[in-house]
């Protein structure tokens, strides 16, 4: 064995330290995030009546806030009475004022107490359909017949079918350009070979089927759920009109264009290459001007090829970018381009390590050199990958608490662990790519092409039998098989890059699923903007110490604007004392004609506990006894009543125990 010099140790180390550098930039990086929809979708951030609200007359409309723009037609806010009836009028009112998302419907008039329920559904931005439901009551709760589950919008049998078709279009687009730029990067004599012509045939066909499907299912996936309204005319003229339609039309016709150039890869430009390749050395020497000439025609149309390829796959990855995440959020315009670097950069990286797998298992005949520049071609995109995947996680998930504490930081960091794999693996690879070059065995080695196999089995004699010549083509190809595998299995260090390929192939698959988890999970900052709103709601009780809240309130009316300040003492379960102050918005009491107050414990189907506090003194009202018989969060509503037509209701909610 021979030993390796300290100094040679010390250079080799060195020349590591980039590397690790880029394993430890890879954990911080989301480097599917493109390709993986790390979702903006609006949220539900305030609705009035709130949920669970119990209001004392029904109100003229409802109202919702979302957290970003979102897309809305005259169905899309629904208001259901206790027996399912429709009570809202089917206008859809548009609200927005500034950064303030805001939609509602008007409601009929005289309507009767009970309970009722909202239903809405609406397109984000990012054009991820969402949807939701809640109940509030007039007068006092009752029961409802309405029932809403399993209409959740996107969900379904269309859901699942577009929800395929979404990642298959993004698995063609990776293989579709990865295997393109490895061609013409790294293995230009690879345009030739029937293996990676299939290649990447079948990944155009995949995106052009999937943006199809997509475009045909987009009416029942956002609106009905049903397939037969992906027949639909008028839907599909309505799509077409959105961001989303205009995308995926767009991606159709560059898939056109990119027809064209899969046409003059695999024609042109592939005799171009088995020309140069059967040429004798000396009509392809530097001193032969048909030569030189020749070898500047192959060099300029890879040069064509390459301008034109780039452009129409920068075109394809916009259609993801200026359509869905990058296009929503904050910091759009630095998001957008930096979306179709992202795109780039990942099919660059897996679609050509799909592409060279596909060359060490079925081209015996790969040049050494084509899997260098390979290693070469996917240490920059790792690079592009590390830098906008870092920005694009930040963007999605904004802080460390929303990291750690939401299922989407938590989902991407099981995610940022499969990339460190992936890049160790590549790692491997590249010190397979290493010593495959460096093997004087490998450099003096005869490489045996599929062509070459070929013409032995092409120079066999067919005998007239018709079963006897069926034998002998069964036994040609048996022999044509095991001499392709016994040249691929020559060389060990080729079979040790083989295996660690596929192994990088098997993580990035692992990664995909866990990427199609993370599409359809609540971004870190939209959850914690939920969570936000929820908390400004909501008083932690503390043992044995009151719990004081204060509710501003506006009953509409004249005078009718102050804030109640409500103290519950101790704040714990059993007996509590109650009092309450009414200020005007000056801070001088307010005498109301009345005030009552409500605890419900909806976890546990508790309450309403109805409490009429009696008048201590001016804007002062107290009850004693008040009990609380478990712990958990309840709900305070206070009623305030500041004429005989002028009332509203407003609410808190307070953890106990």
């Amino acid at each position: 064995m021979t030993a390796t010099a300290p100094s040679t140790a010390r250079v080799r180390a060195t020349a590591l330290l980039p590397r690790l550098a880029l394993v430890l930039a890879a954990l911080l990086a989301t480097l599917f995030t493109a390709a993986t929809p790390a979702t903006a979708h609006a949220a539900l951030t305030a609705s009035d009546p709130k949920e669970g609200a119990v209001v004392a007359t029904a109100p003229a409309q409802v109202n919702l806030s979302f957290s970003e723009q979102v897309a809305m037609g005259g169905d899309s806010i629904r208001v259901l009475d206790p027996q399912g009836k429709r009570v809202d009028t089917g206008e859809l009112r548009d609200l927005c004022s500034g950064s303030v998302i805001r939609y509602g419907t008007a409601l009929h008039t005289g309507l009767p107490n009970g309970t009722y329920t909202v239903a809405w559904q609406a397109v984000s931005a990012d054009s991820h359909p969402v949807s939701g439901a809640f109940t509030f009551s007039i007068g006092a709760p009752s029961q409802t017949s309405v029932s809403l589950a399993g209409q959740e919008a996107g969900g379904g049998p269309v859901g699942v079918v577009y929800d395929i078709a979404r990642y298959a279009a993004y698995g063609g687009f990776a293989v579709l350009v990865g295997a393109a730029a490895f061609v013409l990067l790294c293995w230009r004599r690879g345009a030739a070979e029937r293996p990676l012509q299939k290649l990447v045939v079948g990944a155009w066909v995949t995106l052009t089927v999937a943006t199809l499907a997509m475009l045909l299912l987009r009416t029942p996936y956002t609106g009905s759920g049903n397939f037969a309204d992906a027949f639909d005319l008028s839907g599909l003229r309505a799509v077409l009109e959105t961001k989303t339609g205009a995308s995926l039309v767009s991606r159709l016709l560059l898939l056109g264009a990119a027809a064209l150039f899969i046409a003059v890869l695999f024609g042109a430009y592939a005799r171009s290459q088995s020309a140069a390749a059967g040429r004798p050395k000396a009509a392809r020497s530097p001193g032969r001007p048909n030569g030189a000439d020749t070898a500047k025609d192959t060099n300029d149309l890879a040069f064509g090829l390459g301008i034109g390829g780039g452009v129409v796959a920068a075109g394809i990855a916009a259609t993801w970018a200026l359509s869905e995440h990058a296009s929503t959020g904050i910091q759009t315009g630095i998001a957008m381009p930096v979306d179709i670097l992202h795109l780039l950069a990942v099919a660059t990286w897996l679609g050509g390590l799909t592409a060279l797998l596909v060359a060490l298992h079925k081209v015996p005949g790969i040049e050494r050199e084509a899997v260098q520049r390979f290693s070469r071609v996917a240490f920059i995109s790792v690079l592009v990958l590390t830098v906008t995947g870092v920005y694009q996680s930040w963007r999605q998930v904004g802080s460390w608490s929303a990291l750690t504490g939401t299922s989407y930081g938590q989902l991407l960091l099981v995610k940022v662990g499969l990339v460190a794999v992936l890049v160790t693996i590549a790692y491997v690879s590249r010190t397979w790519t290493t010593r495959l070059a460096e093997s004087p065995a490998g450099k003096s080695a005869k490489v045996v092409s599929q062509r070459d196999v070929s013409r032995e089995t092409e120079s066999v004699t067919v005998p007239a039998d018709p079963k006897r010549a069926a034998q002998l083509a069964r036994q040609r190809a048996a022999r044509a098989n095991a001499r392709e595998k016994q040249v691929r299995d020559a060389d060990s260090d080729r079979v040790g890059l083989r295996r660690s390929v596929l192994a990088e192939a098997a993580v990035a698959v692992v990664l995909l699923a866990v990427t199609t988890i993370l599409t359809s999970t609540e971004p870190g900052r939209t959850a914690e903007l939920e969570a936000g709103t929820t908390s400004a709601d909501t008083s932690t009780a503390v043992p044995d110490r009151a719990v004081k809240i204060s509710l501003p309130f506006d009953t509409g009316g004249p005078a009718g604007k102050g804030t109640i300040r409500l103290e519950l003492d101790p704040g714990r379960v059993g007996a509590n004392a109650v009092h309450l102050w009414a200020d005007t918005p000056d801070g001088q009491p307010l005498d109301l004609p009345e005030v009552k107050v409500a605890f419900t414990l909806p976890t546990k189907d508790i309450g309403p506990l109805p409490l009429a506090p009696e008048r201590a003194a001016p804007g002062h009202w107290s009850a004693t006894g008040v009990q609380l018989p478990l712990a958990g969060e309840w709900r305070i509503d206070v009623t305030v009543r500041s004429s005989d037509i002028d009332q509203t209701t407003v609410q808190k909610n307070v953890k106990i125990g």
